[in-house]
């Protein structure tokens, strides 16, 4: 592959990421690198992530579609609400988790910037 070429990734040659699945989520990967992911999250309608973070990972995402609730900070009692036209920044480290309203799906066009694992799963969030 010529690095020094543009390329396009239409959705048919898009993968399913590789690494921690979450039930009712599907990660597309269209562009990988040691500290960069590029791809589409489609996620059901209902569905609530684990408590995880993204190690060194910044993630920097736009919503195509839907709406979604990140829970978040001491106790995981701070909210974030986004829909279609939001973008959003996760800076890494930050324990978090997302939800999807049970009356429809999200689908967010995401970008993570950095070194190491994408995806931390842990307990909970920091206590208050």
């Amino acid at each position: 592959m010529d690095t020094a070429r543009p390329r396009a990734i239409g959705p048919a040659q898009r993968t399913v990421a590789a690494g921690p699945a979450t039930p009712g989520m599907v990660r597309e990967q269209a562009f990988a690198a040691d500290d960069r992911w590029v791809g589409v999250v489609r996620t059901e309608p209902g569905v609530q992530s684990g408590w995880h973070h993204h190690g060194d990972t910044d993630t920097y995402f736009y919503v195509l579609s839907g709406a979604m609730e990140f829970e978040f900070g001491p106790g995981g009692h701070e909210r974030l609400r986004v829909g279609a036209g939001d973008y959003v920044h996760m800076p890494h480290g930050v324990i978090h988790r997302e939800a999807t309203p049970p009356d429809g799906p999200a689908e967010v066009a995401l970008v993570r910037i950095g070194p190491g694992a994408p995806v931390v799963n842990v307990e909970g969030p920091e206590p208050e």
